[in-house]
């Protein structure tokens, strides 16, 4: 299915002067040749209290993206049966608790308060692991800041990201700003992203479309890859 290049979350977000004044940033959206699937901050507590407002969870669970999180659950499991099924490499990201445990005064950003839980940082069942599976810990914002990850990327020969979690204007935006200056083509799939703020998660794609990434709807992405893997089985 097509998309026009600005019909995105944020159409209601952005006036009429501003997309004229990015008109130059327009272009044809593709998923790249040799992707790997880049899996930010699928943990645990993203999904404490269920599907309701971040508000409402905030005195319990204050790292909790609440609804918006668990609206993208459907989305983005599509996504991992698909990407399973091309044999794509997939890459988890999350938080280096070992590190917090130690007392390291070293966070992703500098948002006061977190996850309570044991298992805060563990990947929420919907999306749990394989053997074949890479798993990242990280201690800043971005998937590459002092991690191996590049180097991952490197001797796997991906030349290429898709990007789901969260925060979008948080670790999801600092990787994807990343992963543009290391070279990668990066597709961010816009239903499988998520943050506690609407309007910050639709700023936030707004210019990561512009600027760094492709952003793309979650049909778009999986109408792509099931012709590859078509295209892979001739």
């Amino acid at each position: 299915m097509a998309y026009a290049f600005e019909d995105h979350c944020w159409k209601d977000a952005v006036d009429p002067d501003i997309l004229e004044i990015y008109k130059a940033y327009e272009r044809e959206t593709f998923v790249g040749r040799k992707p790997a699937l880049l899996a930010i901050d699928l943990y645990n507590s993203a999904y404490q209290g269920g599907a309701k407002p971040p508000i409402e969870l905030q005195a319990e669970f204050p790292s909790s993206c609440g609804i918006y999180a668990w609206e993208a659950i459907e989305p983005t499991v599509s996504l991992f049966t698909a990407v399973r099924a091309m044999g794509m490499p997939v890459i988890y990201l999350t938080s280096d608790e070992l590190t917090r445990r130690r007392g390291v005064k070293v966070a992703a950003t500098n948002r006061k308060g977190g996850a309570k839980t044991s298992d805060a940082f563990e990947i929420f069942h919907e999306f749990a692991p394989q053997p074949e599976d890479l798993l990242i810990y990280k201690t800043r914002a971005s998937a590459f800041q002092g991690t191996p990850l590049t180097s991952y990327l490197t001797m796997m020969g991906v030349d290429s990201l898709i990007v789901v979690g969260e925060s979008t204007s948080g670790c999801v935006r600092a990787s994807v700003v990343d992963a543009y200056s290391h070279g990668y083509h990066t597709v961010v799939v816009e239903e499988c992203v998520y943050d506690r703020s609407p309007l910050s998660h639709k700023i936030s794609l707004f210019d990561l479309h512009h600027k760094y990434a492709d952003v793309m709807h979650i049909d778009e992405v999986l109408e792509h890859l099931a012709k590859r893997l078509i295209a892979q089985t001739i």
